[in-house]
């Protein structure tokens, strides 16, 4: 069933080609078969099989969007009849949910079998999903690395085969780092975009939800179900794949490397990081796009402003203890909890500033290409044996122009070029179905076929 993309799959279960019982039944025999990579710390059998089962009884006139596709959302989301321990100590004893958060709501609405939950890192803060209570999630590419986070376990599943897509949240890169890592297809939706994130326009709303799969086509379908669950119509995302795929109108593209985290931090590329950028410009100036450098200046302080506003609502959590937090989210809640009202409102005040501004900078061109990562995914464990503060100044470095998308509230994706390098494609608010078809054309595009017709990893 691996061969089959999500949107294929989707099609054999909508015209009753193979069962949501057979589905359900070999996604997880595979995880069964790779315990190794931690992306599951949590896995409900006998509720995927009962929900499957349910699934098959209905006539083909009543089924979803997704009807019988087997998925499962980061340790984050509550899902119904599954524990939510957001990857701490703190919530190690917690019971099954009596009921779903609104995305997860929305999946089922739209057919899906939740299998279990995927490996997070403590409350999402880290680009690593390792955590004090599950075996660390590891990335199929090179088992000794991190699939990065927070949702490294959803793409380390999606990437191995063990799902066909799946959910992730995205606050400062949480989808595009892991999609980057693995060689997904990560998309982040603007701020507001879809209705179960529930935000209003403001710097604190950082965290949406978006789709990790192996192909745009397949991101595409997992967005149109978030916006219509119970269309089994394609959408506009997936209308939009399938147009890019054919041809895109003259875009201008800008392409930039400045991070807004420089001078603060020293932001250092790897070559195949440059060189990936260098391929992606050029193949879309051979689309017949016109491709440009931006030439960007960022105030000073973004580091520190980020820091403070990322970390300043831990506090404000519903933890019944402290006791057992890791080093980084307990450093974290200590020095945030040492901050005045004023020094967080002076940050986000700076922050929204920035914001405006940048925003009009980026506006000069449709799209604008910077990396997704400076450099390789480190080994498991890299992060954790520093300090906290040079733990998250080095995530930092790693990471240096996702977390800026964030903040802007602005759309982006990450899109495999070479077998281990990605490109970030940022838009304008709204743009989401126009990043998907640069997507889905890219996959064209792209000589090495980094991503079109992709299989999991195990199987390449």
């Amino acid at each position: 069933m691996n061969h089959l993309s999500a949107v294929e799959l989707r099609d054999q279960l909508s015209a009753s080609a193979v069962s949501a019982t057979e589905v359900t039944k070999y996604y997880l025999e595979q995880i069964r078969s790779r315990p190794e990579l931690g992306a599951l710390s949590h896995v409900n059998e006998d509720l995927a099989r009962e929900r499957a089962a349910a699934l098959d009884e209905l006539p083909v006139d009543h089924r979803a969007a997704l009807h019988g596709i087997p998925t499962a959302f980061k340790d984050l989301v509550r899902v119904a009849g599954m524990p939510t321990r957001f990857g701490s100590r703190v919530f190690a004893d917690a019971v099954p949910e009596p009921s779903n958060d609104p995305s997860a709501e929305l999946l089922t609405e739209a057919g899906t079998v939740q299998v279990g939950k995927t490996t997070v890192p403590e409350f999402g803060l880290s680009t690593y999903s390792e955590n004090l209570i599950d075996p660390p999630a590891r990335n199929p590419r090179d088992m000794e690395t991190t699939p990065t986070g927070s949702s490294g376990g959803a793409a380390a599943a999606v990437a191995a085969g063990l799902l066909p897509l799946a959910p992730g949240t995205d606050g400062g890169g949480s989808i595009r780092i892991p999609a980057a890592a693995t060689g997904l297809v990560g998309l982040k939706p603007g701020r507001g975009t879809l209705s179960c994130d529930d935000q209003r326009e403001t710097i604190t709303n950082l965290s949406v939800t978006g789709p990790l799969a192996r192909t745009a086509a397949d991101a595409a379908l997992l967005m149109d179900a978030f916006m219509d669950p119970t269309s089994v119509a394609p959408g506009r995302y997936l209308h939009a794949v399938q147009q890019g795929a054919e041809g895109l109108a003259p875009m201008t593209i800008g392409v930039t490397t400045a991070s807004p985290f420089h001078p603060d931090l020293q932001i250092s590329l790897a070559r195949g990081a440059v060189e990936a950028l260098t391929q992606a410009a050029s193949m879309l100036t051979q689309d017949e796009h016109l491709v440009t450098e931006l030439d960007l200046i960022y105030f000073p302080g973004y580091h520190e402003n980020f820091q403070i506003v990322w970390t300043s609502g831990l506090h404000r959590a519903p933890m019944p203890t402290t006791e057992g937090l890791d080093d980084l989210a307990e450093y974290f809640l200590t020095s945030t909890a040492n901050l005045s009202a004023d020094q967080i409102a002076e940050a986000e005040g700076n922050l929204t500033q920035w914001a405006q501004d940048t925003r009009a900078e980026l506006g000069q061109t449709d799209i604008v290409l910077t990396p997704v990562l400076a450099f390789q995914p480190p080994k498991i464990g890299a992060f954790r044996e520093l300090d906290p503060q040079a733990n998250y100044d080095y995530q930092c470095r790693f990471t240096p122009y996702t977390s800026m998308i964030n903040v802007m509230g602005l759309p982006a994706i990450s899109i495999p070029v070479t077998d281990q390098w990605s490109v970030q494609a940022i838009g304008r608010p709204g743009t989401e179905a126009q990043l998907l078809a640069l997507a889905a054309r890219m996959e064209v595009l792209n000589p090495s076929n980094a991503t079109k017709n992709k299989q999991p990893d195990e199987e390449r």
